[in-house]
């Protein structure tokens, strides 16, 4: 495995991070912010994930949902999630 998928790895770890742990939701706003650089990520999907990261208990996938916001980045988590090649 080569640096990149390594760090590409842990950033999934961490955009998965479960709800509820302390500073969780700085953890997949962290991560958000590195799949926004690479532009896997809308800049509105990534305010979402600003807005949540003080509140580890919000689930920023169910506000992107609710609000129609960041279906790509939506799909892309479902696939991941499924296994599937990103």
């Amino acid at each position: 495995m080569s640096g990149s998928d390594k760090e590409l790895d842990e950033q999934w770890l961490l955009i998965n991070t479960p709800l509820g742990q302390e500073w969780s939701g700085r953890a997949r706003y962290a991560a958000a912010m590195y799949f926004n650089i690479r532009g896997e990520m809308s800049a509105e999907a990534l305010e979402i994930y600003r807005i949540c990261s003080r509140m580890d208990w919000e689930d920023p996938l169910a506000i992107l949902k609710s609000h129609n916001i960041g279906n790509d980045w939506l799909a892309r988590i479902d696939r991941h999630q499924r296994g599937e090649q990103q």
